[in-house]
């Protein structure tokens, strides 16, 4: 064990007695060092229930003969971040987390962890600190929100942000607005969509870092309190046997998390943070494998905000052991990579029977033939953009119009909710990127009030920033490299006309080379927005959008 470095010997009577002062007996001491990182707090409806799921958990390494350890994580509500300068602090939460969360666990010589996070950033800072770290660890997370309830249908955290265009639009009462406003988010957990958490979460499952039911079981339901006891107990068998973060998260396991991305059309973070959770593992993903791996994998669900289904029927239906039976059918997973159940994923899939399938498609019944994500490239965007194919209008696929060019989120909004965004237009929205925002904000609050508004079907909007997993529409996000770098999304003017092929992967402005160069050369950088305190830090190392946004040491 590693923490018997620090127990053992007579040395070791100093940090001996410091474990006293807490309380543990001689006999906790002996035993496994388990650290529970816990993610709640009071501010994240999705965190609100996490000290329920980590007591849960303390009592399941308890019972299987470890010494749980709880300590904290930080987590950012996206939601509440949303459409103003805290906007800035989400993205940047992830590094923070896994810096965190490896000092924590360095310093005290933890022999495993059990991770209990939930929404956005937790979830991959996490699974980057357990990649980094390499010592047992496997998660469990809070559980996704119940959907709400509006005229008899059911809602989500996207209900409301575009009721708020619907709003401006004239086309609900103030009223209407409230109604939605009180009843769109009825639950604790992680909002009731495939969004970034609910993504992330599940595609802990298919990566084999949590047990089957993490990413669907609701975070209301018994059940979850269930599995947080069986995560507490397996994180011992995982210490047994020594299997660690590296030797679950393999490349072929990357491959598989990247598949499933696909058939479930998981938010376009993941297209961030998978990368990055990579790149922890000595692992270099190129976004130009999520196409190749899309073109042989089918889109089987359309959760919202792409569809009228929520986490909780798709849990109903089977969860994510049951999308992976079905796309197993046609060979397209890696089913002998290594889980924390101590199985392969052959094994943890067999007899896993899709339930309902409306909501998990037959594989020969797809909503598409290609996944529900697409990379592009083009002289708009040479390292490449990320857009959410299934969520995208089919007559929104191909689309060329004028450039309408903001240099902020704030400015684009008051053309948006000004009517001065008409039929055709391509909102661009730049320097809200990794480096140039400094954070790369989210761009929700504009691609719900262009849905919100009427104009979803005929308004695309690109951005070197990013979406939240609530955005549906021709919103295409990433574009790299980033304007704050001279990327030549800096370089689009007003009217400029751009040109946008989903289908055959491909983004461009519409001026030639020489013009694009002449652009270039006349161009000035930005000032930075802010130049002091993390932000300024974080700007000065991390990368565009294509390589995940990671940290990197000049």
């Amino acid at each position: 064990m590693k923490s018997n470095y620090i127990k053992e010997g007579v040395n070791n009577a100093p940090h001996r007695a410091l474990y006293h002062a807490l309380g543990l007996t001689n006999e906790e001491v002996e035993r496994p060092l388990v650290g529970i990182v816990s993610s709640y707090n009071e501010i994240v409806p999705g965190h609100m229930n996490i000290d329920k799921v980590v007591e849960a958990v303390k009592l399941g390494v308890a019972m299987a003969g470890g010494t749980p350890i709880v300590f904290p994580a930080i987590a950012v509500c996206d939601g509440i971040a949303m459409g103003h300068q805290g906007m800035k602090y989400s993205l940047v939460t992830r590094d923070l987390i896994a810096d965190s969360t490896e000092a924590m666990a360095m310093a005290h010589a933890f022999d495993a962890l059990v991770m209990v996070p939930n929404c956005d950033k937790n979830v991959p800072g996490l699974l980057m600190a357990a990649a980094r770290l390499n010592i047992p660890a496997i998660f469990v997370s809070g559980g996704p929100m119940l959907a709400g309830h509006v005229d008899g249908r059911k809602t989500s955290f996207s209900s409301i942000s575009e009721a708020v265009g619907e709003f401006n639009a004239g086309k609900i009462s103030e009223d209407k607005l409230r109604e939605y406003e009180v009843k769109t988010c009825p639950t604790c957990g992680s909002c009731s969509g495939m969004y970034t958490a609910n993504s992330m979460n599940c595609l802990t499952e298919v990566l084999g870092m949590a047990l089957k039911g993490n990413g669907t079981i609701p975070a209301v339901y018994s059940q979850r309190i269930e599995l947080a006891k069986h995560t507490g107990m397996q994180i011992m068998e995982l210490v047994k046997k020594d299997i660690r973060p590296r030797d679950i998260m393999t490349e072929k396991a990357f491959m598989n998390a990247l598949a499933c991305d696909m058939a479930l059309g998981c938010s376009t973070n993941s297209m961030l943070h998978l990368p990055a959770i990579a790149h922890e593992c000595g692992i270099e993903i190129n976004l130009d494998v999520a196409n190749e791996i899309s073109d042989r994998t089918p889109n089987l669900c359309h959760l919202a905000p792409a569809g009228r289904h929520y986490i909780e029927e798709f849990d109903e239906a089977g969860g994510v052991y049951a999308l992976m039976n079905e796309l197993n059918k046609k060979n397209i997973l890696n089913t002998d990579c290594l889980t924390c159940t101590g199985k392969t994923v052959a094994e943890n899939i067999e007899n896993c029977q899709n339930m309902n399938t409306e909501i998990i498609r037959l594989i020969d019944n797809p909503y598409s033939t290609t996944g529900g994500i697409a990379v592009l490239r083009g002289n708009l965007a040479p390292d490449s953009c990320v857009v959410k194919r299934s969520a995208v209008a089919p007559e929104m696929l191909a689309h060329e119009g004028p450039a309408k060019v903001f240099d902020c989120e704030e400015d684009a909004m008051e053309a948006i909710l000004g009517g001065k965004i008409t039929d055709g237009d391509v909102v661009v929205i730049r320097y809200e990127g990794p480096k140039g925002g400094p954070g790369m904000r989210e761009m929700l609050n504009p691609t719900s009030a262009i849905m919100g508004m009427g104009l979803g079907s005929t308004v695309a909007l690109i951005t070197d920033g990013r979406f939240s997993g609530a955005t549906r529409g021709a919103a295409i996000g990433h574009i790299s490299p980033e304007a704050a770098v001279s990327g030549p999304i800096a370089m689009v003017r007003d009217g400029d006309i751009i040109s946008i092929d989903i289908p055959a992967n491909k983004i461009e402005v519409k001026i030639s080379d020489e013009e694009m160069k002449k652009r270039t050369l006349e161009w000035q950088p930005r000032e930075p927005k802010i130049k002091t305190g993390y932000l300024a830090r974080y700007a000065s190392l991390v990368t565009s959008g294509n390589r995940g946004a990671i940290l990197e040491t000049k």
